[in-house]
């Protein structure tokens, strides 16, 4: 087989790692790689390299636009800023005033250049530690804010207490989308957390074109790979 990347549409409960692991099995090749890690919760659109010049390459994908479609459900917190966290109904009530007007306008507030606080559960190191396994132990650090960049967003669907937007956005050193989900939460005053996300594109790519990773096999492979 030749050496190359091909498009991957992530399930959800399967890790980024858990991808490439299969990859393996099914090409025989170990080095394989990724570009922009997913959350296991979430899907969606992961660029895979495929042999040593495509893996040397993974770093051209990682500055790219990315497109995400994030449902948020208001009225609740979550530890981890997700649906896998230990969700807190406690004292979040939702205001009357909170329609889908306010929504759009507080969007709009969010979009631009900024710096985001990483949150502890995420594999991001802080002096050789990864946040993750400190915040498993209750431990809580500082962390140094991350600067992000986003482009637009969209309102697409809503009702109550659920919020569909699809977000774009240049992503450098790391945009948390659940990250932004719990600060506008804050932000209305009632918390929120990211209950489900589908990374949708990485620049010109889209996850229309991916592959289940159980639909690749050794012997459709080649039919896929791209340069």
């Amino acid at each position: 087989m030749n050496s190359g990347f091909i498009l991957i549409n992530k399930p959800k409960d399967w890790t980024s790692h858990d991808v490439v692991g299969y990859l393996r099995k099914v090409t025989g090749i170990k080095k394989i790689g990724h570009a922009g890690t997913l959350d296991p919760f979430a899907t969606g659109l992961l660029i895979v390299g495929i042999g040593r010049e495509a893996t040397k390459r993974l770093d051209e994908f990682k500055a790219l636009n990315k497109g995400y479609i994030a449902t948020l459900r208001l009225g609740a917190t979550s530890d981890t800023y997700d649906s896998t966290g230990e969700i807190n109904n406690q004292g979040s009530t939702i205001n009357d005033q909170i329609d889908q007007k306010k929504i759009k306008s507080l969007l709009k507030t969010f979009i631009g250049k900024q710096e985001q606080i990483p949150p502890m559960y995420s594999a991001k190191k802080v002096g050789g530690k990864k946040l993750y396994e400190l915040a498993r132990k209750g431990i809580e650090i500082d962390r140094k804010p991350s600067k992000i960049e986003i482009h637009r967003f969209k309102l697409i669907e809503f009702d109550e207490k659920c919020y569909v937007i699809r977000v774009s956005c240049l992503v450098s050193t790391g945009t948390y989308i659940r990250t932004l989900a719990h600060d506008i939460g804050q932000a209305l005053g009632c918390g929120a957390y990211c209950e489900e996300l589908e990374r949708t594109k990485i620049g010109k790519y889209s996850v229309k074109k991916a592959l289940r990773p159980k639909e690749v096999t050794l012997k459709n492979i080649d039919k896929y790979l791209f340069v």
